[in-house]
């Protein structure tokens, strides 16, 4: 077969994307599933983490796979860093069939299942391959039969494959961001990828949540202008910090007037997105009008 005979999907994905669609069996069916996207560093598996035990809180069985390859994203929910779907992979020499469901799920805070699917080292594979691995292991298992809510608590690379593959399975998209300008312009970006991915299936943008800020008048403008929401406030809390280094949720720390406080917004937002949200429909804004619309003269 020569070249020209080849066909190459392009266009409604991404302008000149390469299209691999997403085989049936592969799709989570029967449980509501979320996927977590930001700017790197900006609090997503804090966040991911906090809304999976506001659910189970709620009384949803609720799982959460950690798809960046620190594997750092359900550590406050087990209390330690475990073993990644790809490190017992290269265990059985990537012979699937040889592993059991205690090899790669963790019971975490109230219940909570989960999942660190890793990623290969730097500049020698995709992260999406991964991902797709972990949700068949799943799937070959049962263990998503009993399953309410699932969370993908994504890398915040825009490019990657392992920023992509979550969302030809998730039903909407959180993005998590700061009431600053470099976390507002990636915020922006996430909303044209998913928006782009979105012509071919059926993730939805839900809308943002403004974290560790005092304020959010900058978040709320580029919502605005954006015809996107911004879903919860998590303010600057050092009690959110003492809670990392803790290796616990904020559902498992002492009751102060802040803790509570930030526990009441963490159900109220899983209670908004469990009843469902009426759809928006956003558009990103080129670089330019970003800078004009949160730059500093």
């Amino acid at each position: 077969m020569s070249p020209k005979d080849l066909t190459i999907p392009t266009g409604a994905d991404g302008e000149g994307s390469v299209q691999v669609h997403l085989d049936e069996a592969d799709k989570i069916t029967g449980a509501k599933v979320f996927a977590v996207y930001g700017k790197g560093g900006i609090g997503k598996s804090t966040t991911s983490s906090n809304l999976s035990a506001a659910f189970s809180i709620l009384g949803k069985r609720v799982l959460q796979i950690g798809c960046d390859p620190k594997h750092d994203s359900t550590f406050t929910l087990t209390g330690s860093l475990v073993p990644t779907v790809i490190d017992v992979l290269k265990d059985v020499d990537f012979h699937p069939e040889e592993l059991r469901p205690e090899d790669f799920v963790f019971e975490g805070f109230n219940g909570v299942m989960c999942v660190e699917a890793g990623g290969p080292p730097a500049g020698t594979g995709c992260g999406g391959y991964v991902v797709g691995q972990t949700v068949k292991l799943l799937k070959q298992h049962h263990l998503l039969d009993d399953t309410d809510v699932v969370i993908f608590d994504v890398l915040g690379d825009v490019v990657c494959g392992g920023f992509a593959a979550p969302l030809q399975h998730a039903d909407q998209a959180v993005v998590v961001t700061a009431n600053d300008f470099d976390s507002i312009y990636a915020m922006n970006r996430i909303i044209a990828a998913v928006q782009a991915k979105s012509k071919n299936y059926k993730v939805r943008l839900a809308g943002c949540v403004a974290n560790r800020s005092r304020a959010t008048d900058e978040v709320d403008r580029f919502c605005k202008e954006t015809n996107f929401r911004r879903l919860a406030h998590m303010p600057d809390l050092d009690a959110i910090r003492r809670s990392r280094l803790k290796k616990k949720t904020l559902f498992e720390m002492d009751e102060d007037q802040d803790v509570l406080a930030a526990r009441a917004e963490y159900i109220r937002l899983a209670e908004s997105l469990w009843r469902g949200l009426d759809p928006i429909d956003p558009h990103s804004l080129p670089d330019r009008e970003i800078f004009e619309l949160l730059g500093f003269d």
